[in-house]
């Protein structure tokens, strides 16, 4: 829990106790703990209205950054090509040919593509 170990968690509960004194502590580590049950509710409320949203159950799991490898993506973007369907074909490379533009023909131009 950001990076903070239990001998680092101690130090910083015994300047808390120091700084705001046992007679306040309390106060505090309720209202931290409110503070803290209404951050995961916050969080459950968003994660429930993105799952109505979308209409479906979503792998969370499947979502997570930490999982992102560009890689992988790719990989997967080129295995989905149409599979060979004779052994002759197994052993061409597959190239596609870009149609080529007539004379005059301005290409294709996306705005929102940069």
């Amino acid at each position: 829990m950001f990076g903070l170990s239990g001998e680092k968690l101690l130090i910083l509960g015994l300047i808390a106790v120091f700084v705001l004194g046992p007679d306040k502590l309390p106060h505090y580590s309720k209202q931290l703990a409110n503070f803290i049950k209404s951050l995961k509710k916050m969080a459950d409320g968003a994660k429930g209205q993105l799952q109505s949203e979308i209409g479906e159950e979503l792998d969370w799991k499947q979502l997570d950054p930490r999982k992102y490898d560009p890689r992988r993506i790719i990989r997967e973007a080129l295995a989905e090509t149409e599979a060979p369907t004779t052994v002759a074909t197994l052993n061409k490379p597959t190239t596609r040919v870009q149609p080529r533009l007539a004379v005059g023909e301005v290409a294709p131009f996306d705005s929102e593509a940069t």
